[in-house]
């Protein structure tokens, strides 16, 4: 059940394109509380809202603040007058969104017949903070090139959350962003996966398409309950549009989860059970020790066997990021405690620039 108290906004505190941050005034408390103006509309201070406190009073950490469910100063909102498409549907937040595959939206004619996304490479993440160095370095190796970032429903559905997709796309590293399923919020709407790649294809015109969720994932411990076993989905979705599916492993020996040290347990999930189809994995060179590690895993998982394992330098990528000024976390750690996390990223980014450049098939 939803945890729902009466507010009102002491102050904004900070907005960014579909997103206000605000302090709100609850019982006596003060505390920070998110608003979607696409949901609710605007928020000023001294609006009496309800707010939804499930996640603070859960004691979450990704996803902990609270937030505005309805702002009782302004009486209704409007939703755009185009579009027919539904997300979060069937929920009291159902919102219409103009979904680039509608007639409406222009691009239906380029995308009614599509079947194939003809051969281009698309990197396949598990975690948000996958998504900077792996834009970071095909920009830094393809600078003319056109980058989509597709946002998957497995996390935070609103792409506004995502403080990182909006600084990639000021720094212009990312050119266009496609919310699908259920997510929302991107430049463009699309109803499903295919879709959305079908989209960067055709409508973006993207050489290379990075597909990850949002801020967020939800994980259980055991094989299969985790969201990010989308990844091995998505490769199937990849080689069935006939395009060049590059699944990033999800690499840690800073984490003291053993399920997770060296390649974790959803990356050999993700290729072994969930995708059907092959992928493209990208190793990073590391040392000899964490290499001997991840070789003996891959060994044990026969990933080699029904995908096909790219060892690839990438040492680069922590430079990159550092020159582009972007300091990305993966569970609260930096690239100093993590680089092979990111590494990891980067060697996809390099495979792809290969295949663009001709250099790979």
């Amino acid at each position: 059940m939803l945890t729902l108290k009466h507010a009102y906004v002491h102050e904004i505190v900070r907005t960014r394109p579909g997103y206000t941050e605000a302090v709100v005034e609850a019982g006596g408390e003060r505390a920070r509380a998110i608003c979607y103006p696409s949901l609710t509309g605007d928020v000023s201070p001294g609006d009496d809202v309800l707010i939804n406190t499930t996640a603070v009073d859960m004691g979450l950490g990704t996803g902990g603040r609270h937030f505005i469910l309805w702002n009782f100063s302004q009486r209704s909102t409007e939703a755009p007058s185009k579009g027919h498409i539904m997300k979060l549907r069937y929920t009291p937040l159902q919102i219409k969104c103009l979904a680039v595959e509608e007639s409406e939206s222009g691009y239906h004619e380029a995308l009614r017949d599509a079947t194939s996304i003809d051969g281009m490479p698309v990197i396949i993440g598990t975690l948000h903070s996958q998504l900077p160095p792996a834009v970071v370095m095909l920009k830094r190796f393809l600078p003319g090139a056109r980058v989509a970032y597709i946002m998957t429903d497995g996390a935070a559905l609103p792409i506004a959350f995502s403080e990182t997709a909006a600084s990639l796309k000021e720094k212009r590293l990312i050119d266009m962003t496609i919310t699908a399923g259920h997510a929302f919020g991107g430049d463009l709407e699309a109803v499903n996966i295919f879709s959305a790649l079908a989209a960067a294809r055709y409508v973006v015109k993207a050489d290379v398409a990075v597909v990850c969720m949002g801020p967020g994932i939800a994980g259980t411990g055991t094989k299969l309950g985790f969201s990010g076993i989308e990844q091995g989905q998505i490769v199937n979705a990849v080689n069935g549009l006939k395009g060049t599916a590059i699944a990033i492993p999800r690499i840690t020996f800073a984490d003291k989860r053993e399920r997770h040290y060296g390649i974790s347990h959803h990356t050999i999930t993700d290729l072994r059970v969930a995708a059907v189809t092959p992928a493209v994995v990208t190793l990073p060179e590391i040392g000899a020790e964490k290499a001997a590690v991840i070789e003996t895993q891959v060994s044990m998982a026969a990933l080699g066997e029904s995908h096909r394992l790219e060892r690839i330098d990438a040492v680069e990528t922590i430079e990159a990021l550092r020159e582009a000024n972007i300091s990305p976390t993966t569970m609260g750690r930096g690239i100093d405690e993590e680089p092979e996390f990111f590494m990891a990223a980067g060697a996809a980014a390099v495979y792809a620039a290969r295949v663009v450049s001709g250099g790979e098939s």
